[in-house]
C-alpha cells in the first residue's frame, strides 16, 4: 500500500494540527498584532474547514489571495524586509493545513511548521521565543512518532515514553549544539547581512516630527540597559545624548548632515566622570546614545561633530558598548560661521507671534543672552503644564503651543524653546534621547525605556560654549527626577502595585541574565572562555579548527550513542536481548542457536524461577506465533525482571 492512500485518523490529525500551532506561536508574537490576529484567525477557520477533506483550489487561491492583502496592507507593497518575510511564512503556514488529508501532508505540514520558530528568531531572540520554539520542536517531533506508528500501524506508545525518546534525541544532539554555540569563530564582521525590517522599531530617529512620539512615549519596552562601575550620576545628570536636530522646515526636525563628517567638538571637561557599559537593544537604525557627555567613541563606533554618538553598522541585534562621560566646562567655546548659520536657521513666514515676542525681548536684554534664556524659562515654568493630549499640529505649530493651549510634552517644549531662541539671536539646537532610568536593585544596574525618551534643547553662549536647557523639567521635573525608589519610598503605590513592580523588576534581571549569557556571547566573550585552558588570543584559523575537532567527537559521540541505540530496531528483541544480558552476567547465557523456551527451563534448573519460564513463553507467542497482542506489558516485565538468588538443585 502507497504512502498517499495512508490517511489521517482523528488522533494523529489531533496532535498534528495543535504542533503545526505551536510552532507558529512564536513566529505570531513578532508580527503586528492586527496582522498576527488576522493569520491565527485563518489558521483556526482552515483548519475547521479541512476536517472533511482537502478544500477545492478556488477556496485555496481566495485564501492565499487574502493572506497577500492582509500583508500588503500591513507591511506595503514595496517594502520587502525580514517581517515581511516572516508574515509571508506565518500565512502560508497559516493555510498549509488546507491540504491536509493523508500521512504525507501532516508530514509535511510539520516540516514546514519547524520553520517558523527559527525564523522568529531574526525577529526576537528572548528567552519567551527560545521556550516557545523547544516546546514546539518537541511537540513536532512526538507528532513526528505517531505518523510512523501510524505508517506502521502500530499502536502508539505512552506519552511518556514518547517524552523519554524525544528528551534523548534532544540530549544526543547536545554536544553539537554546545560546540557551535561556544567554539565556532565569532567574527566582528558577519559574512551575510540580515535585511532590515520593513516596519521599523520605535525608538530614537534623525527626525522629530509633531505627534509622533506619541507610540514611543507610550511604548514601556527596555530601549537599553546600563552598569555603572563606580560613581553613578546624580538624577539631574542622567541625560542620555542621542541625535542632535538643527534643521527646521516649521514642522520638522533634522539632523544636518554635514556635521557628520566633521571632528567632534572640543569639549573640556569636568573632574568627574562616570565609567560605564550599556547594552542596546535592537533597533535596526544606527543611533546610539551615551551619557552626556561622552570622551571618546568606542570600537564600532563614531563622534559627530555635535557629540552624538553613532554605530558603524545597523543595529539589527543586541549591542554592548563601554563608555566613558564627564559633564562639561565649556562645550565648542568656539562656533564657526557655519556652524552659527545652522543654530540660527529659520524658515520663512511661520510663527509670526513666536517671533515678535523673542524681538521684544531681545530688545529689552540688550547683549546678555543669558537674561533672554532665564526670562524664557521663568514664562515656561509659571503658565505652561504637561501633558500628553494636545491638538493637532497646525500651520504654526510654536504659536498655538507658546500663546494659546500652553501644555504638551518634550517635544513641544524643547523645539518652541529653540525656535524661539533662534528668533532672539541665540543659536539653538534640539538634541533627543533619554532622561532619567529605572534602578534595578536585583541586578544592580538602570534600565530605559522607550518611553523614557526625551527631548531638551542646547543654546550657545559666549565663554561658555553649548549649554543644556530642558523647558520640560521647569515644568515637570518628576518626569526626569522621579524614579521607581522615589515612588516606592514615598508609599504612593499600593500594595498591589509594589508587588507588581518587584515582580517586573525579577522579570527585567532574568532577561538581562539571558543576554548576558547568551545573546552577548561574542568575539571576546569567546576567548575569555578558553582562557582557563591556557588558550590566549586565538585566531579565527585556530578556533574553527577547534570547532571542526569538537563537531567530530560530538558527531562520533552521536553515531556512537545511535548505533548502541538502534543495533535491535525491534523494541520486543532489544528487551529480550537486554534480559539475556543480564543472566549473562551470572553465566547463564542463552547461545545463539538456543530457542527461548529450552534456555528458559536450562536456567530454571539452575535457578528455579518460574517467572522466566512465563516470561519467554509470552515473548514467543508474541514474536513467533503473534497471539499477543497486548506489547507494552510484556515490554514492562521483560525489562523489569531480574535473576533470582534462589540456589541451584
Amino acid at each position: 500500500m502507497t504512502e498517499p492512500t495512508l490517511l489521517l485518523d482523528r488522533n494523529t490529525r489531533t496532535w498534528t494540527l495543535p504542533s503545526a500551532a505551536l510552532a507558529l506561536l512564536p513566529l505570531l508574537l513578532q508580527l503586528p498584532t492586527a496582522l498576527a490576529a488576522l493569520i491565527a484567525v485563518a489558521a483556526l477557520v482552515t483548519a475547521a474547514l479541512s476536517q472533511r477533506g482537502v478544500l477545492p483550489m478556488p477556496v485555496r487561491v481566495l485564501l492565499v489571495l487574502g493572506m497577500l492583502a492582509a500583508i500588503v496592507w500591513q507591511m506595503g507593497a514595496v517594502r520587502p524586509g525580514r517581517d515581511t518575510g516572516c508574515a509571508l511564512l506565518a500565512a502560508m503556514l497559516a493555510i498549509k493545513s488546507s491540504e491536509l488529508r493523508t500521512l504525507r501532508d501532516a508530514r509535511s505540514l510539520l516540516g514546514f511548521a519547524l520553520f517558523s520558530p527559527f525564523a522568529a528568531f531574526l525577529l526576537d531572540q528572548g528567552p519567551l521565543t527560545t521556550v516557545l520554539a523547544v516546546l514546539a520542536g518537541v511537540s513536532a517531533l512526538i507528532a513526528l512518532q505517531r505518523l510512523a506508528q501510524g505508517e506502521g500501524r502500530s499502536a502508539p506508545p505512552p506519552l511518556t515514553t514518547q517524552l523519554r525518546g524525544v528528551g534523548r534525541l534532544l540530549l544526543i544532539g547536545l554536544p553539537l549544539a554546545l560546540a557551535c554555540f561556544w567554539l565556532f569563530p565569532r567574527l566582528a564582521t558577519p559574512l551575510w547581512g540580515i535585511p532590515e525590517r520593513a516596519v521599523g522599531t520605535t525608538g530614537l530617529s534623525d527626525t522629530m516630527e509633531p505627534d509622533k512620539w506619541l507610540d514611543l512615549m507610550a511604548d514601556d519596552t527596555p530601549a537599553l540597559r546600563a552598569q555603572f562601575f563606580g560613581a553613578v550620576p546624580a538624577p539631574a545628570q542622567r541625560y542620555w545624548r542621542g541625535p542632535v536636530l538643527t534643521q527646521f522646515d516649521g514642522h520638522v526636525w533634522r539632523r544636518d548632515r554635514r556635521t557628520e563628517g566633521l571632528p567632534p567638538a572640543i569639549v573640556e571637561h569636568g573632574t568627574e566622570g562616570w565609567d560605564y557599559q550599556i547594552d542596546y537593544e535592537p533597533t535596526d537604525r544606527r543611533q546610539l546614545v551615551a551619557l552626556d557627555l561622552p570622551t571618546a567613541a568606542p570600537e564600532g563606533s563614531r563622534l559627530d561633530a555635535a557629540l552624538s554618538l553613532s554605530s558603524d553598522r545597523a543595529l539589527s541585534a543586541l549591542s554592548r558598548w563601554r563608555l566613558h562621560s564627564a559633564p562639561p566646562q565649556r562645550f565648542d567655546a568656539t562656533l564657526s560661521s557655519y556652524q552659527r548659520r545652522a543654530a540660527l536657521q529659520l524658515p520663512e513666514g511661520f510663527n509670526p507671534r513666536t517671533a515678535s515676542l523673542a524681538r521684544q525681548w531681545r530688545q529689552e536684554a540688550g547683549n546678555d543672552d543669558d537674561a533672554v534664556v532665564r526670562r524664557a524659562l521663568a514664562w515656561i515654568t509659571a503658565d505652561f503644564s504637561y501633558t500628553l493630549e494636545t491638538p493637532a499640529a497646525g500651520r504654526d505649530p510654536v504659536d498655538a503651543f507658546l500663546f494659546d493651549y500652553k501644555a504638551g510634552y518634550c517635544q513641544h517644549f524643547s523645539s518652541a524653546f529653540v525656535v524661539l531662541m533662534r528668533n532672539a539671536g541665540i543659536p539653538a539646537r534640539v538634541v533627543t534621547g533619554f532622561a532619567g532610568g529605572t534602578r534595578n536593585r536585583i541586578g544592580d544596574y538602570w534600565v530605559l525605556r522607550r518611553m523614557d525618551a526625551h527631548a531638551w534643547a542646547e543654546v550657545w553662549l559666549p565663554q561658555r560654549g553649548w549649554v543644556r536647557i530642558d523647558p520640560t523639567a521647569a515644568v515637570a521635573p518628576e518626569r526626569i527626577l522621579d524614579t521607581l525608589d522615589d515612588r516606592l519610598q514615598a508609599g504612593a503605590d499600593t500594595g498591589l502595585q509594589h508587588r507588581w513592580l518587584q515582580l517586573g523588576q525579577v522579570g527585567d534581571w532574568m532577561r538581562r541574565g539571558w543576554n548576558e549569557l547568551v545573546l552577548s556571547f561574542d568575539a571576546r566573550r569567546q576567548q575569555q572562555l578558553l582562557q582557563p585552558f591556557g588558550l590566549d588570543d586565538l585566531g579565527p584559523g585556530q578556533l574553527l579548527a577547534g570547532f571542526v575537532m569538537a563537531a567530530l567527537l560530538a558527531l562520533a559521540w552521536m553515531a556512537w550513542l545511535l548505533a548502541r541505540g538502534e543495533r535491535e530496531r525491534d523494541p520486543l528483541l532489544r528487551a529480550w536481548h537486554r534480559l539475556g544480558q543480564r543472566y549473562a552476567r551470572l553465566g547463564l547465557g542463552r547461545e545463539p542457536h538456543e530457542p527461548a523456551l529450552h534456555w528458559a527451563r536450562r536456567v530454571h534448573a539452575q535457578r528455579p524461577d518460574p517467572a522466566l519460564i512465563t516470561l519467554s513463553q509470552r515473548f514467543a507467542d508474541a514474536r513467533y506465533a503473534g497471539t499477543c497482542t497486548e506489547l507494552a506489558p510484556l515490554l514492562r516485565d521483560l525489562r523489569r525482571h531480574r535473576p533470582t538468588s534462589g540456589a541451584s538443585p
